[in-house]
């Protein structure tokens, strides 16, 4: 009986995930009301090991409303990750290496307590969309491509030479 209280949409996008753990969390009283209330965001939450503890940052819980200012949590601190030894010490190993990191996946509530989808993820190279001709020819070209413009002439369509073949210019000095 999980139910996901936030996901991470961006982590699957921008990292090709190489295996998912499962772990709990070290939360405040006035952290879990405000999870129950749907106030968190992971969007951009990482975890990292730190003295052999994993440690998650850049979770956003909003404050509690009703909590007294001595009860109250801050909303983007650290917060520590409940895994076994093995698992810190496995993942430790694995982050060392060039590119791999550790994102939030999700988050969700399973046997009333809250766990987090962590990833263990190596970044995707993002290349620009590949501009393809089609057989018929571009829509969206010049005027004079379409069948009710009238031919462009040769002289329109020429191309200025590059920058690098180009003098530079200059200003006559007035007298």
């Amino acid at each position: 009986m999980s139910s996901d209280i936030s996901t991470n949409k961006k982590a699957r996008r921008d990292y090709e995930i190489l295996d998912t753990y499962e772990c709990g969390m070290e939360l405040k009283g006035t952290e879990v009301k405000s999870i129950r209330a749907g106030k968190v965001n992971i969007a951009d939450s990482f975890a990292r090991v730190e003295n052999g503890q994993m440690l998650l940052y850049g979770c956003d819980i909003q404050p509690w409303e009703t909590a007294g200012e001595f009860f109250q949590h801050q909303a983007r601190r650290p917060r520590r990750l409940l895994l076994h030894k093995r698992e810190i010490f496995k993942l430790e190993q694995q982050t060392s290496q060039k590119g791999c990191s550790l994102v939030a996946l999700k988050l969700y509530w399973k046997n009333g307590k809250v766990k987090l989808a962590l990833g263990l993820g190596k970044g995707k190279t993002h290349r620009p969309a590949l501009r393809f001709e089609s057989p018929r020819g571009n829509a969206r070209s010049p005027a004079g491509s379409g069948p009710h413009q009238p031919p462009v002439s040769q002289a329109a369509t020429m191309r200025l030479p590059s920058a690098s073949s180009r003098k530079p210019f200059s200003v006559p000095a007035i007298p």
